[in-house]
């Protein structure tokens, strides 16, 4: 094929837009299609009675890799949208009683492992030096390097730069060479969620994270992750991307050459289309199936991320002692895992996750109110009815009660649930899953679906199913790789 000179993109969320700018920056024209009526994919905004809940993504984490991309077209985030640090970066509530803040004084956190346990500080400055090395060479030569095939791995020059990386075994095997006490794991491993996994299948190259969390920072960006994909797509305009939001695409058509992209209103030919909507979506429902690389059964034997119950609530009065980021966990919280990846149920004794933009943004809720919502990770595919909402709702709202002393059952003015059947609606997810595939050992690198498809030439995907994975960081990376293949 003669290099490209028009792309149409599929989806809006950070991995299309992503890859929208640097093709455009390439100079190739492109239009962006979105199914809804905002951009930003699953970092979607609900506005309602003066509150502005994100309804996505909400901790920025890993700055460097935003500084990395707003760089490569001349710019650094703060020409978007400014950032504030946040203190602490979170705070755990334990369901037996316990309190913990974690924040950027590593002294303090030092102080705080040591009184869970002896000679924890030491172990954690240990962990936390061996997470920074997987950080730093994982990024440089296997995040922003893609390798899509074995051979790729079977170089001295990965041997040389793998030296000393924690790539095979799980993390809660990892995790367990340097702590005894089940809370100071349980710290080290929260951020598994984010990455759709649990500490069984999660491979421990993944401590990473913990560098992530203590030594590169909590921020809070202006607007929230709204103000982040504003940004972008403020960006995404000078360089000439055409966006259409409302615009939920029926049909992708390979042409000799290029494609023809159709809505129910119009139609747009490009020379290559890239997805960033839901893998299997695209290929199961978007594709004629002579072009597609994977049948049904490959997409239902894949391990998927967790789904998500979430509820987004306005209220009246403050919600102390709730931090900007707080995590409400069992001592034991096995089960749960369990009920997401072995057992898939509603979890009894759910572990969560509370945001309370407003002890940082006074803009995101009326005077004298607070906005918050609370996230319980679930299993994909579950029975989703408003009865089981209700139900699970009270469940949730009592937890939060009686392990943070935050009672706001009363005091709602805004309520609105989003769980399994809204994410399968609303972005297409398979089996309703929040995230994507899981990063477990087999859906890992060169075992996720590739960028460039195998079946159908000219045709590329983006986003949390592609490498890096799942992330908001991993996505903009996405974006970036798949871009080169496009190039």
């Amino acid at each position: 094929m003669t290099s490209p000179t028009s792309a149409v993109v599929v989806g809006g969320g950070f991995g299309g837009l992503s890859t929208a700018c640097y093709l455009a920056d390439a100079g190739l024209d492109v239009t962006l299609l979105e199914k809804n009526d905002q951009l930003g994919g699953r970092a979607s905004v609900l506005e309602r009675d003066g509150f502005r809940f994100d309804m996505g993504p909400s901790w920025y984490l890993m700055p460097d890799v935003f500084e990395s991309f707003f760089a490569d077209f001349g710019h650094v985030p703060e020409d978007f949208y400014d950032l504030q640090p946040l203190d602490p970066h979170y705070r755990i509530f334990f369901k037996d009683g316990d309190r913990v803040d974690m924040t950027g004084d590593l002294d303090h956190v030092r102080s705080v492992f040591e009184s869970y346990e002896a000679g924890a500080g030491d172990a954690f400055e240990d962990y936390l030096a061996k997470s920074e090395r997987n950080y730093d060479v994982g990024m440089e030569h296997f995040v922003y390097e893609d390798r899509p095939r074995l051979r790729d791995y079977l170089s001295l020059d990965v041997a040389r730069n793998a030296r000393g990386l924690t790539l095979l075994g799980s993390m809660e095997d990892h995790v367990e060479n340097y702590f005894e006490n089940e809370k100071l794991k349980q710290i080290v491993q929260y951020s598994l969620v984010f990455l759709g996994g649990s500490p069984q299948n999660t491979p421990a190259l993944y401590n990473l994270m913990t560098h992530v969390d203590f030594n590169l920072g909590v921020h809070y960006p202006e607007g929230g992750m709204r103000g982040v994909v504003n940004g972008i797509v403020a960006l995404a305009e000078t360089l000439g991307v055409t966006f259409h939001t409302d615009a939920a695409v029926e049909r992708i058509q390979p042409r000799d050459p290029g494609f023809t992209v159709a809505t129910a209103e119009n139609e747009y030919e490009a020379d290559v289309v890239v997805s960033d909507a839901d893998y299997a979506h695209t290929e199961q429902e978007l594709l004629p199936a002579q072009y597609r690389q994977f049948d049904e059964a490959y997409w239902d034997s894949r391990t998927y991320a967790p789904s998500a119950f979430l509820l987004y609530l306005g209220v009246e009065g403050d919600v102390d002692p709730l931090a900007h980021h707080t995590l409400v966990l069992p001592t034991d919280w096995d089960e749960h895992f369990a009920e997401i990846f072995d057992d898939p149920a509603y979890p009894d004794d759910p572990a969560y996750y509370v945001c309370v933009p407003s002890d940082t943004d006074d803009t995101v809720a009326p005077d004298g109110h607070s906005n918050l919502f609370v996230l319980v990770p679930i299993a994909p595919g579950l029975d989703d009815t408003p009865e089981i909402r209700e139900e699970y709702r009270d469940l949730v709202l009592d937890d939060l009660a009686e392990n943070t002393g935050v009672d706001v059952r009363d005091r709602i003015a805004v309520e609105e649930s989003f769980s399994v059947n809204d994410f399968a609606e609303r972005y297409n997810s398979y089996d309703g899953t929040a995230l994507g595939m899981a990063h477990t050992l087999t859906q890992t690198a060169l075992f996720r679906p590739p960028h460039a498809s195998e079946s159908c030439d000219g045709l590329y995907f983006t986003g949390a199913n592609t490498t890096p994975g799942i992330g908001v960081p991993m996505c903009l990376i996405s974006g970036e790789l798949t871009a080169d293949y496009v190039l």
